[in-house]
């Protein structure tokens, strides 16, 4: 804004200001500090423009005679140079569409709409390049290029007369796939009342290494005079809009879910030492497991041009893909409670097969309305106190959790040759339903059993190898004997009594987090056997007796995993 012109107002003048316009009960008046010796020179320049008489059909009238300075300019130029010297012009058309006081000032690498064009200015962009360069442009070109850096490219290709062919890099035939490495993990988890979130594995491992318990009631302001008990993020309406592109309207429209992704995403990246800004074009993938649409429903009828996009669950993953310049396959998915792992299962299959060469997986979960605390009350299948007692002989249900974990994900050859840390290895993965049980919501234990047989087979690892899972683990009093007995019959078989499988869930500290439930108790996983430890597990004073005739624990889990670990 001060490049044209226009200044901050400073709050005192600004409150009388308004106040003026209040008194004068105006409906309609502009509020600006204007430097009219900047803004005056811009404003007469562009008022001259024929904008309205360049929106015709594309490419129907062949540029004026007497332009094409810039092309013979470029074609003077020793190939080498060429690039160079057009990213240079390209900045200077640029910068006088927009207003720029130096063509320095226009970031290379920023997208032309960041910088504050529109359609309408795109179309002058396109024109006065026509002229430049003697030749018919699209004037849609500042949608299809959309960075300097792009734009000068593709004009260097038409000027050097190279065959418009795609620029895309083709997926190889065939790649060594081979394990999955998790090389950076970001998260947002509750922490409890009135304390702030935690975020990053030491804080999540600090909170758990205590026997942290998160469960309280909802947060003052999250909804009206309806009390519910659960596990909690605290200031779910504060983002930084302005950081990731987003104007404050388009924002208030976007759910908190998918500004939460976008987060902890960017953190997953700088946690894997990989700047976000540079996987620009990458064919990367998003995996993400999303279940909740509560956003939609607040809005009492309201419709604004950017609710669609703001709240489907598909734009929860494309979000992240446009945002971060990603090109690989993008994906929602609900799985009700298994969505997080079945993300992070189809994210391994896309490295595995060369459709991705990174991706980001996991999981989010918001109540942003007591919409689903109604429902699952009905249904009975909440706990009275909000905590999940997991294996406990008085688990009575489930409580609730809100959180957000996402995982960078790679296969490891290509891990290792970048020199990456690596959290932790992926071996194997599988994915099932319970098919036909005595109920929808009913687990099948031999379906269970199945899964972690498959599982298994897929890591290559035997059943006596494994000294640790991490549980479903809802702390209901059917679901925890069916989980504990397939494990049980699975891991147990020809297990040694001096190695006991030992078994948790994170829903003890957290809650259940449903769509983001698997990857939370993953991150748990990585971090315990990282550190060598298995932090406390809650709410466990009597252990279920339906529970204690073999292993432990739960639900209809969809989705098992098999990992190793670098050491």
């Amino acid at each position: 804004f001060r490049r044209i012109g226009l200044a901050p107002i400073d709050l005192a003048t600004g409150l009388d200001a308004l106040g003026r316009v209040l008194a004068a009960g105006a409906t309609e008046r502009v509020i600006a500090r204007v430097d009219w010796r900047v803004f005056r020179p811009i404003y007469e320049a562009r008022a001259r423009r024929p904008l309205l008489s360049e929106l015709g059909n594309e490419g129907a009238t062949p540029p004026a005679a007497g332009g094409g300075e810039l092309a013979r300019r470029i074609a003077a130029l020793p190939a080498a140079g060429r690039l160079e010297a057009l990213r240079g012009a390209v900045r200077e058309e640029v910068a006088a569409v927009l207003g720029f006081a130096r063509a320095d000032d226009v970031d290379v690498h920023q997208g032309f709409f960041q910088m504050g064009m529109d359609s309408v200015l795109s179309v002058e962009l396109a024109s006065r390049l026509e002229r430049a360069l003697a030749r018919v442009l699209p004037r849609t070109l500042a949608f299809e290029k959309a960075t300097v850096g792009e734009l000068a490219a593709h004009l260097e290709r038409e000027l050097s007369g190279s065959p418009a062919t795609s620029t895309a890099t083709p997926i190889p035939r065939s790649v060594e796939a081979g394990p999955i490495a998790i090389v950076g993990m970001g998260l947002r988890l509750p922490a409890g009342p009135g304390r702030e979130a935690l975020a990053g594995a030491e804080a999540l491992w600090r909170f758990l290494e205590a026997g942290g318990d998160a469960i309280g009631p909802a947060p003052s302001g999250r909804w009206e005079d309806e009390p519910a008990l659960g596990a909690f993020l605290p200031e779910v309406d504060r983002f930084d809009a302005a950081f990731f592109g987003l104007s404050g309207r388009e924002a208030a429209y976007t759910d908190p879910q998918h500004r939460l992704l976008l987060e902890v995403a960017w953190e997953a990246l700088e946690d894997a030492g990989i700047a976000p800004d540079s996987v620009r074009g990458a064919r990367g993938g998003v995996f993400v497991g999303i279940t909740q649409a509560e956003y939609a429903r607040m809005s009492g009828g309201e419709v604004d041009a950017y609710q669609f996009t703001g709240t489907a669950l598909n734009f929860a993953a494309g979000r992240l893909s446009y945002v971060l310049g990603l090109r690989g396959p993008s994906l929602a998915v609900d799985t009700a409670c298994s969505s997080s792992l079945v993300a992070i299962h189809l994210a391994c299959r896309s490295l595995a097969s060369g459709e991705s060469d990174l991706a980001l997986a996991g999981g989010v979960n918001l109540f942003l309305s007591p919409f689903s605390f109604r429902v699952t009350a009905k249904a009975k299948v909440l706990a009275p106190d909000g905590r999940s007692k997991t294996f406990d002989a008085l688990a009575d249900g489930i409580g609730r959790g809100e959180g957000c974990v996402l995982f960078a994900l790679k296969r490891l050859a290509d891990a290792r040759a970048a020199g990456d840390r690596i959290l932790a290895v992926l071996a194997g993965s599988a994915v099932n339903q319970d098919g036909r049980s005595s109920g929808l919501t009913v687990p099948s234990r031999d379906a269970q059993e199945a899964l972690l047989v498959e599982a298994l087979a897929s890591a290559g690892i035997e059943p006596g190898e494994v000294g640790y899972v991490e549980a479903h683990g809802t702390g209901t009093p059917l679901g925890d004997p069916i989980e504990v007995r397939a494990l049980g019959a699975v891991y147990g078989a020809g297990r040694s009594p001096e190695a006991p499988l030992v078994i948790g869930s994170i829903k003890t500290n957290v809650g259940h987090l449903e769509s983001a439930a698997g990857a939370a108790g993953l991150a748990k996983a990585i971090l315990s056997i990282e550190r060598g430890t298995i932090p406390p597990h809650l709410h466990l004073r009597t252990p279920n007796p339906a529970v204690t005739t073999r292993f432990l624990e739960e639900t209809r889990t969809m989705s098992s995993w098999a990992a190793a670990w670098p050491n």
